[in-house]
């Protein structure tokens, strides 16, 4: 669906070391600012439990698991809407993101030099705040001119429509807060949507901790703050070790579940770094299985059947007559879609059928 996130933070939180274990690369993790320059790109798979019990139902002779595009920009850096650092630049990237995953630190390491010398995650979530928040507002400060006299003639109701939100927009970014938090409707989301504010973008701050820390991250005091901050802002939240996440995923897999169980970790951090930020995206999944191929594949939620077809292929959706659908819990339950069929838990669905995330689809259509 050409989804993407953004990873983004000051230079030397892990940014880097994270990505990396995410999308399993080599990109260079320097202990300087702006080590990274231009752009890091990965596609990430979304890990799903729910695909190894297709595998076995179906025993099919491809795997596709679905995915998205993960993004590595520069450290951002005070000043940066400004043109600091790479200033523009890095905000560029950003805007053409879907959603922000800023990683935060929250360790110490006299190794590891800190931008501003200190260790302060809500400091360091505030500095980045505000530059994205100076880049919001000169936006915002450019178009309102060019639609305030149209608006009070109140002839253009259009006009009036945006001038009003955009009014909202920066009274709430002049008070230091996020366009995220803000309420909005779906119809004045429709009309500020081609501005690609950067704090109206779905956030999760991932709280790089230390490996002392990774059995029980509450621990840290840092990472409490922030969960209370993520709950006022509508943004989200999660933990992560990106220096043992980046050797974990070195190792072969017999190693890696070595190395966890001496760390005493039960499951990676990086799946729910990676669910959560699917999840930011307003992703759902869907599948498609047969004895050929099992697939996953990403779809809004929200979206009807024909919609879901077309992420297949656009002939699916111009040409849709049916979806012939199961639940997975269904599924699973039953052990096959021929007993599925047999305790009637297949289903025929019509055009405005809702999908759900878990839905099995056969598509049906004719040009």
């Amino acid at each position: 669906m050409g989804l993407k996130a953004g990873i983004i933070g000051l230079p030397n939180v892990g940014k880097t070391t994270l990505f990396n274990a995410v999308i399993k690369a080599k990109m260079p993790a320097i202990n300087y600012p702006f080590a990274t320059i231009e752009p890091n790109v990965g596609v990430v798979e979304v890990p799903d439990w729910r695909m190894e019990k297709l595998i076995e139902i179906y025993k099919p002779r491809k795997v596709v698991y679905t995915s998205f595009e993960l993004t590595d920009v520069a450290g951002l850096v005070r000043g940066s809407s400004k043109g600091e650092g790479l200033g523009n630049q890095f905000l560029s990237y950003i805007r053409s993101c879907d959603s922000l995953c800023q990683v935060v630190r929250c360790f110490d390491d006299s190794d590891v030099i800190h931008v501003e010398g200190t260790i302060d995650p809500i400091r360091d979530i505030e500095t980045i705040q505000l530059e994205l928040i100076f880049a919001d507002l000169e936006v915002v400060e450019k178009r309102l001119p060019k639609i305030e006299k149209r608006a009070q003639t109140k002839a253009d109701n259009e006009a009036v429509e945006e001038y009003h939100i955009l009014k909202r927009i920066h009274d709430q970014l002049m008070d230091e807060k996020p366009i995220r938090s803000l309420s909005i409707t779906k119809e004045e989301q429709k009309i500020i949507k081609n501005f690609s504010f950067l704090t109206a973008k779905p956030m999760l701050y991932v709280c790089n901790i230390s490996e002392s820390e990774l059995e029980n991250p509450e621990q840290n005091e840092a990472v409490q703050k922030i969960k209370e901050r993520a709950k006022i802002e509508n943004a989200r939240i999660t933990a992560v070790s990106a220096k043992i996440e980046q050797e974990l995923s070195e190792l072969e897999e017999a190693d890696r579940l070595q190395f966890m169980a001496e760390l005493e970790i039960k499951q990676s951090g990086l799946d729910d770094l990676i669910r959560k930020t699917y999840d930011l995206l307003g992703l759902e999944t869907f599948f498609t299985a047969s004895e050929k191929e099992v697939r996953s594949w990403t779809f809004r939620k929200g979206m009807k059947a024909p919609e879901c077809g077309g992420v297949i292929h656009s002939d699916f959706e111009k040409g849709f007559i049916r979806a012939e659908t199961i639940a997975f819990l269904d599924l699973l339950s039953s052990g096959s879609e021929t007993k599925a069929k047999e305790l009637g838990k297949y289903r025929l669905e019509g055009k405005e059928y809702v999908a759900k995330d878990g839905d099995i689809f056969h598509f049906r259509f004719n040009l």
